[in-house]
């Protein structure tokens, strides 16, 4: 069984975290998170760091001590450094372009792929055949890498398509004569 709970959340300098009966705040230079906190958990900040403690006895308490413990952790360090996810486009024709607050996409279809860029998140193109995601909510910065690459998810025989960076795809044999 895990304990990763037991182990303090350090808050680093220049991040500012307040805990206001069942919702806990982080602000920091990146940006400015909340959670709230079941009933069943209790968090505590003590000489710069947040101490989770589960108050109900059992497995669903002891589940909830350490996932509750991982998100606070997440969110501390989204609020002091950020996350950041790159992907890469593969394929002739394909690329992308930050216009305005949307990414625009051409993925190989007969129209180009418009996807509104999210609250909170930065989104950038350095070349037009890569792309940067970043933000301070490693969920949502997750999320919104998952849904740009499901627009056009890399195929098995070219490896045309968005992928992860550094992501391996396992290639197909095509047809043979």
């Amino acid at each position: 069984m895990s304990r990763v709970g037991k182990y303090p959340v350090t808050v680093p300098s220049g991040v500012d975290v307040k805990i206001a009966g069942a919702l806990l705040t982080a602000k920091g230079k990146v940006g400015q998170l909340s959670l709230a906190i079941p009933d069943k958990i209790e968090a505590k900040l003590e000489g710069g760091k947040v101490w989770v403690k589960t108050l109900a006895e059992g497995k669903g308490g002891r589940m909830m001590w350490g996932t509750y413990r991982s998100l606070i952790n997440s969110m501390v360090e989204g609020v002091s450094k950020g996350f950041k996810v790159s992907l890469e486009i593969q394929g002739v024709g394909y690329r992308a372009a930050v216009v305005g607050k949307n990414l625009q996409l051409q993925l190989g279809y007969s129209h180009d792929v418009i996807f509104p860029i999210p609250e909170g998140i930065t989104i950038k193109c350095d070349k037009p055949t890569s792309i940067t995601i970043s933000g301070a909510d490693r969920r949502l910065v997750g999320q919104v890498a998952a849904e740009i690459r499901a627009k056009r998810g890399p195929e098995p025989y070219k490896g045309k398509g968005i992928r992860y960076e550094g992501e391996h795809i396992r290639r197909k044999e095509g047809k043979k004569k």
